[in-house]
């Protein structure tokens, strides 16, 4: 996939955790994982 591709999802990722934390602090754990490796792919170190 494109490293543009790779912005984009951790774009998202991180604003539905933001969304999470402010309106289920308990879900927040969830996209941890998602947020961190898209982010990780987007700098292209993965």
């Amino acid at each position: 996939m494109s490293k543009i591709i790779y912005w984009i999802l951790f774009l998202v990722s991180a604003l539905l955790m933001v969304l999470l934390l402010m309106n289920a602090p308990q879900w927040f754990w969830a996209m941890l994982p998602f947020t961190g490796t898209f982010f990780v792919k987007a700098i292209d170190v993965l």
